[in-house]
């Protein structure tokens, strides 16, 4: 394995408690590991797309607010990996969130692309894909 691997892998053991704190609310983990400049996009959930760093930033920081204390999330990987400064993980985000203005927690799991640059020793998140997975049609035949 190789050391940018490795340190990828270890970054992403860190990404999965971002991901916790962000289903209790709590935005500034995940801001931390956001790009600054360059390309960022985001594929929210709710469809269409948003371009930006700042534009993408201010997306997750309103979706945070939306989330009370008491959530619980966890990453199921299906793939990862890292190599010339580019770092991507693909899979499932498994999450129980309680939102603000419901009064029981709700169930949600969502479909995860995530793709990260390099920026000096840290990950930074350039883009995300998130929307729910759906059930599997039967196919027919």
């Amino acid at each position: 394995m190789s050391t940018e691997q490795k340190h990828f892998e270890d970054f992403m053991k860190r990404r999965e408690e971002i991901g916790a704190a962000y289903v209790e609310g709590d935005y500034a983990p995940l801001d931390a590991i956001i790009t600054q400049h360059g390309v960022a996009t985001f594929f929210g959930p709710g469809g269409g797309h948003i371009h930006g760093p700042k534009h993408v930033a201010t997306a997750y920081e309103k979706g945070a607010a939306s989330f009370e204390p008491g959530g619980k999330s966890r990453f199921q990987i299906l793939q990862m990996g890292a190599d010339n400064g580019i770092g991507y993980w693909v899979g499932l985000q498994i999450a129980t969130a309680k939102m603000k203005g419901k009064p029981e927690p709700i169930p949600m799991t969502l479909r995860i692309t995530e793709i990260f640059r390099r920026e000096g020793d840290d990950w930074k998140l350039v883009h995300r894909h998130a929307d729910m997975l759906a059930e599997e049609k039967e196919k027919p035949g």
